[in-house]
């Protein structure tokens, strides 16, 4: 099997990290692999913030959970109870990529180059949705700010990435999700 689909094979969403800061040189080519990554008419229609500010994440995560606690359904704030109480896993950094409106399939595809990069430097990643939750918030205007965000940009999506302070498995694969058209 070459490298790449052995990358592809070997990753797994992280929910674990041991807080270790990355080097730089690790996030400037995961930085790289992203701006690299293909988009409709070569438009890049995004932004890569790369957050390494551990006050930051830790405050987002702090009011992200705040605001899962408040919701009717409980099930989804008890699930990241259950895992640590965490909703970034005691990640060192963020990827939070903001996007044009409307953009949504170019984001996706910059989060698959990120994860990538990340699992081949023997980092852990997890895609993460929840990150717009404290965007939402109160402080949400404080946070845009904080990160750079200018009028019109919005929350496309972010990956968390770490070293992983447990191994963790792929999810299984289910070839009956394949039609083959011949």
């Amino acid at each position: 099997m070459n490298p790449t689909l052995e990358t592809i094979a070997k990753r797994y969403s992280c929910r674990r990290y041991d807080g270790t800061p990355i080097e730089k040189k690790d996030l400037e080519a995961i930085a790289l692999a992203a701006v690299q990554s293909p988009s409709a008419l070569n438009q890049q229609p995004w932004k890569i913030n790369v957050i390494t500010n551990k006050a930051l994440i830790e405050e987002m995560d702090d009011m992200g959970m705040a605001m899962m606690s408040q919701w009717e359904d409980k099930s989804t704030y008890q699930r990241f109870v259950d895992r640590g109480g965490n909703l970034f896993y005691n990640t060192p950094c963020m990827f939070l990529v903001v996007k044009e409106p409307g953009k949504d399939l170019d984001c996706g595809i910059v989060m698959e180059n990120i994860a990538l990069a990340a699992c081949s430097l023997g980092l852990g990643c997890v895609i993460c949705g929840m990150a717009a939750i404290p965007l939402q918030s109160e402080k949400g205007a404080e946070f845009k700010t904080r990160m750079g965000m200018e009028d019109g940009e919005e929350f496309g999506m972010a990956i968390l990435i770490g070293h992983a302070s447990k191994e963790g498995t792929q999810h299984p694969v289910n070839m009956d999700k394949i039609r083959w058209i011949e």
